[in-house]
Parts: C-alpha cells; sequence; structure tokens
C-alpha cells in the first residue's frame, strides 16, 4: 500500500513539474540572480525593522500613560483583530444554520442541493473581492472589513462543517430517530456534541485565518493593520512593513497556542474511554424499553 502510495505522489509530482514547466515555457533562466535580488532587497530595505510603529503617533496626541497603546502597531493590530473576532463569531453562526441544511444525512438532497449551491457562490469570491465590494457599497472602514470577512467565513466554514457532519458515525443519528427525536434536535444534542472538537478547531483555525488575511482587506480600504501596511508600501518604507509583519507573525503564533490550550479542555485523552453521545442513548432507550416490575 505504502509503495503504491508513492508511486502516485510521484506521478503527481512528475505532472506539476511538466506543467510547471509549460507555464513559464521552459525559460528558467530568469532564476538567475532572483536570490541575490533577494538579499540585496532585504539587507537594503527591510532590514533593520523600523520599530518606531510601536511608538506613539505624532497626531491626534496621545493621551494614554503608555505610549505603545498609541502607536500604529498597537492600533491597527487592534482593529483587526476585532474585525477578525466578530466576522468569526457571526461567519460560524451562519454557517452552523447552513451547513446543517447542507449534509445530506441530515436533511433531504432537495434542501442539500441549493443550500450546498450557495455557500459555494460566497465562497467563490475571497475576502478580498467581498471587501472591495463592501467598500464601494458602504464606504471605507472596518465594517466593510467584518461584512466581507463574515461573508467567506460562511462560505468556507460552511463546507468543512457540512463535511465534518457527514463523516460522523451513522448509529447516533438513527438512534436519535428510533426515539422520535425531531432533527433539530437530533442537531443539537447529537450532531454538535459528537462534533464539538471538530468545530471548535474550525472556529480557532477561522479565527487566525481572518486574523492573517485582515492584513490583505486593509490594503482596500477595509480596517486593520492592512491600511498601514498599504500606506508604508506607497512611500517604500519597507523597514516599517517589515516590523508590522513580524508583529503579526507573533500574534498568530499566540493565537495558535491559545487554540492548542482552548482544544486540550475537549479533547479525548487517557487510557478511560468517555462515553459517547451513541452509549448515552442507548442505555436510555434499553431503560425505557424495559420491563416494569408491577410486584
Amino acid at each position: 500500500m505504502k509503495y503504491r502510495l508513492f508511486g502516485i505522489l510521484m506521478f503527481l509530482l512528475f505532472v506539476a513539474w511538466r506543467t510547471l514547466d509549460g507555464l513559464v515555457e521552459g525559460d528558467w533562466g530568469r532564476l538567475e540572480g532572483g536570490m541575490s535580488n533577494l538579499v540585496v532587497f532585504f539587507t537594503e530595505s527591510m532590514w533593520p525593522p523600523n520599530w518606531s510603529v510601536l511608538e506613539a503617533r505624532s497626531y491626534p496626541v496621545c493621551e494614554k500613560d503608555v505610549e505603545f497603546f498609541c502607536s500604529v502597531g498597537y492600533l491597527g493590530m487592534m482593529e483587526t483583530l476585532k474585525i477578525a473576532f466578530v466576522s468569526t463569531v457571526l461567519g460560524f453562526i451562519g454557517a452552523i444554520c447552513l451547513s446543517s441544511l447542507a449534509a445530506r444525512n441530515l436533511t433531504p438532497l432537495s434542501i442539500s442541493i441549493p443550500v450546498r449551491i450557495f455557500l459555494s457562490a460566497v465562497r467563490s469570491l475571497p475576502s478580498l473581492i467581498w471587501a472591495i465590494l463592501f467598500v464601494i457599497v458602504i464606504g471605507f472602514g472596518p465594517l466593510s472589513g467584518v461584512l466581507a470577512m463574515t461573508f467567506y467565513t460562511v462560505g468556507y466554514l460552511g463546507k468543512l462543517q457540512y463535511e465534518v457532519f457527514e463523516g460522523m458515525p451513522s448509529d447516533p443519528l438513527e438512534a436519535g430517530r428510533a426515539m422520535g427525536l425531531s432533527r433539530p434536535s437530533i442537531f443539537f444534542n447529537i450532531v454538535i456534541p459528537e462534533n464539538g472538537n471538530h468545530l471548535l478547531s474550525q472556529l480557532m483555525f477561522m479565527f487566525e485565518y481572518n486574523v492573517r488575511h485582515g492584513t490583505v482587506i486593509g490594503i482596500v480600504g477595509a480596517g486593520g493593520i492592512g491600511y498601514y501596511i498599504s500606506t508604508y508600501l506607497k512611500f517604500l518604507q519597507y523597514d516599517k512593513v517589515f516590523a508590522l509583519l513580524i508583529l503579526i507573525f507573533i500574534v498568530v503564533v499566540l493565537i495558535d497556542l491559545f487554540s492548542l490550550m482552548v482544544r486540550s479542555f475537549v479533547n479525548e485523552e487517557g487510557d478511560v474511554r468517555k462515553p459517547t453521545w451513541l452509549t448515552v442513548i442507548m442505555r436510555a432507550r434499553k431503560q425505557k424499553d424495559a420491563p416494569v416490575d408491577e410486584s
């Protein structure tokens, strides 16, 4: 089996290489000197990072006791985190509602197929395009960023969620239907608890993604730290851009560590396996069907 997988991977690698060679039309000479140009650009334009982005802005006058809280880096990063948090929460709730209708094991095809098409349509536009559209409709500012990333989050998480729901064992669903539970009851009492760890992992991943992507939507005027990055790029201040990129990297790493800590509360660890919802339902059903001793 492992040799077959290795063969498939080698075949895909060969096809990818031939495809790439066709895209560049066999002209690999353009790579000559590329690394040296990158080193020159990095050493002369980006290094060392300009940490003045963490100092208080000259205008408006800083009224905080700590100047860092008036800096471009702090203000831009906080706005990005706020945009990412709101859009992730709203998008997660919207995705949960739609993914429950898109899963084929939870709803009939007449409902799941149209919902899947809608999620595909929302997901087909990247958040940057959504940001441009909302900037045109409601103007510049963080509200455009929130709406843009909310729409993309709904489409992106919606697909991940209904695939998780369809991949769960069918026994808990059949047990719930046998007990006469309604579809909403099955979804909230069986489907979500059974897939809670996956949903939480997707939530934290999407928050991290929205934080990282906040650097992009700000370029088109949708708020966040991307606005400052775009401004510094226009004035060729690459050392300040590099400092902001380092700040973004640190925040993303902290979010990843926080995600690891949060997921540790729902992971099933240890030698003793926790009871699943299937065993709980089957136990309740046995107790319900057990004969009653009237003596």
